[in-house]
């Protein structure tokens, strides 16, 4: 055989080289209002969770998509849910440019009073601000009784968000306080638990009820 036909025969291996994996780029969450991260937040009440959104958005406006369905409102932005409650005054009925500002204005606030992310303390303030107890009233012989029972997690969310707006438009109308620092002192004294701030201190006035008629 020649040389020729013995290269031939002999298989000559050629290196495999490590084609490279193409890596997805991470797509980083949206900043709310362009300034504050929400998935650094942390819900610290276990029965909140499911009932709590963080997802990641710049404008909290779902444009009416989840209006309509039954228990949909969990899905939308906690952040949004509070500015729906805000609107839900005499003064301030579809202004949603308006109370969106108002939220804004008093994150600012918060961050500046707490060097805290201000979604934190919402959460924080929801958590300290929802009654766990409440009363019904049962009908015994035409004879109307109060009964203590538990109160729903969505509820609460519900209940805490009625709260902290209602105390907001008490403490804002006709006074010379603007409803930004108003809803940013709510917030910060109902994240703290301070009985004196109106939100938690009507969780304490139904929890007190409550706790009466068990």
């Amino acid at each position: 055989m020649t040389e020729e036909e013995i290269k031939a025969d002999v298989a000559v291996e050629e290196p495999v080289l490590d084609t490279p994996v193409e890596e997805k780029p991470v797509i980083p969450g949206y900043l709310l209002f362009n300034k504050w991260d929400i998935s650094e937040v942390e819900i610290k009440d276990p029965g909140m969770v499911r009932y709590v959104s963080t997802q990641s958005m710049i404008v909290p406006h779902s444009c009416g998509k989840l209006a309509g369905t039954q228990f949909a409102k969990s899905n939308m932005l906690i952040v949004e849910r509070l500015i729906n409650k805000l609107m839900q005054t005499e003064k301030n009925t579809g202004k949603k440019e308006l109370t969106t500002r108002i939220v804004k204005d008093a994150f600012d606030i918060v961050f500046k009073k707490t060097k805290k992310n201000p979604v934190q303390i919402l959460l924080d303030a929801l958590a300290n601000a929802g009654p766990r107890e409440e009363t019904v009233r049962l009908k015994y012989g035409g004879i109307n009784v109060p009964k203590s029972v538990d109160t729903a997690p969505q509820r609460r969310v519900d209940t805490a968000l009625m709260f902290i707006a209602r105390g907001v438009s008490q403490s804002s109308h006709k006074k010379k306080k603007p409803a930004a620092n108003v809803l940013a002192d709510e917030l910060i004294a109902a994240a703290s638990g301070d009985v004196r701030c109106y939100s938690v201190g009507k969780k304490e006035e139904r929890e007190r009820v409550a706790k009466s008629a068990r």
